[in-house]
């Protein structure tokens, strides 16, 4: 019994054919178009592929898709990057061109990841998880008593939009002070160049980095620059770990998790973020000094786990 898990992304679509075992046996990389006609006959191209290849015993495919997904696990009800996925069933969509052979699940992309990280990864063994990733924005997963929590509608775990600071920063969602505003990759540039800004004679590493053009500036600079002891440099990782420890603290005064799972790309300076995250879920929690305290660990499964979170989704 094999499963195609697929991973919309904005710049590719990723396809795995994985056991039952959700380990994937064969790989799929085609580009992502932003017509939604295209992204579905590339879904379905691959589908075929997969038969043609002998996976003939594909039970179901589970998309993992950045945006905004119906509680029906169909619909994709809006998404920033592709115009027409505004209460789009892509599940039948994808389903006609394939003439209904298996099951179509959508799921959203941050669910999918952090339910890779449930089943696979480091929230293994938990009963109840949060999982952020520190991406371009925030996302955000739930599991809670062992099942991936939606909510009534599908748009449960959106935790990046949770409104931290009144009046604060415009965010892409139309509101303003959310919380990935200032927890993000995008949140990690900003900081470094107010800083390199207000304290230019700290600045000669990161300025070294991005050639002396601050707008030039990008998140990897600002962590090789952390990693190699740069004063700027950890002060903006120690910035978005403060908003970090405050969003969790935030998201434990209503779901009180045992752990918190960090992923993205970010999270790959380990510490230089875990531990100001970790500080300050502890400052901010309520009753933090008389109650139990959620683990805060990074991401295990790696770059697969919207697709193993995919698989294993799609069939139950």
């Amino acid at each position: 019994m094999t499963t195609l898990a697929v991973d919309i992304g904005g710049t590719k679509i990723a396809a795995a054919v994985c056991d039952e075992n959700d380990t994937i046996v064969q790989r799929w990389r085609v580009p992502t178009p932003m017509d939604a006609d295209a992204i579905n006959q590339n879904i379905a191209k691959v589908y075929n592929e997969a038969i043609a290849a002998g996976h003939t015993d594909i039970q179901a495919i589970g998309i993992s898709a950045a945006g905004n997904v119906g509680a029906d696990r169909k619909t994709m009800t809006f998404a920033a990057n592709i115009p027409a996925w505004i209460n789009y069933n892509l599940s039948e969509n994808v389903g006609a061109l394939i003439n209904h052979a298996v099951p179509v699940v959508v799921e959203n992309d941050a669910n999918c990841a952090g339910w890779g990280e449930y089943v696979h990864g480091a929230g293994q063994g938990s009963r109840n998880m949060v999982a952020l990733t520190v991406g371009t924005g925030l996302g955000g997963a739930i599991v809670i008593n062992g099942e991936l929590y939606r909510g009534s509608f599908g748009m449960a775990a959106e935790l990046g939009h949770l409104p931290m600071v009144p009046d604060g920063d415009h965010c892409g969602c139309g509101l303003r002070g959310c919380a990935e505003r200032y927890t993000s990759g995008t949140s990690l540039e900003n900081f470094a160049k107010s800083a390199i800004r207000r304290r230019p004679q700290d600045a000669k590493r990161l300025l070294e980095l991005c050639g002396g053009d601050i707008t030039k500036l990008e998140g990897p600079m600002v962590s090789q620059a952390a990693q190699e002891g740069d004063v700027l440099g950890l002060y903006a990782f120690n910035k978005i770990g403060e908003w970090l420890g405050r969003t969790m603290a935030a998201t434990a005064a209503v779901l009180d998790p045992d752990i918190f799972v960090i992923g993205g790309g970010v999270v790959a300076v380990g510490d230089i973020l875990l531990e100001p995250a970790r500080y300050n879920y502890t400052r901010f929690l309520e009753g933090s000094a008389y109650r139990g305290h959620a683990k805060i660990v990074a991401a295990t499964a790696g770059q697969d786990a919207g697709l193993i979170g995919a698989a294993n989704l799609a069939l139950r």
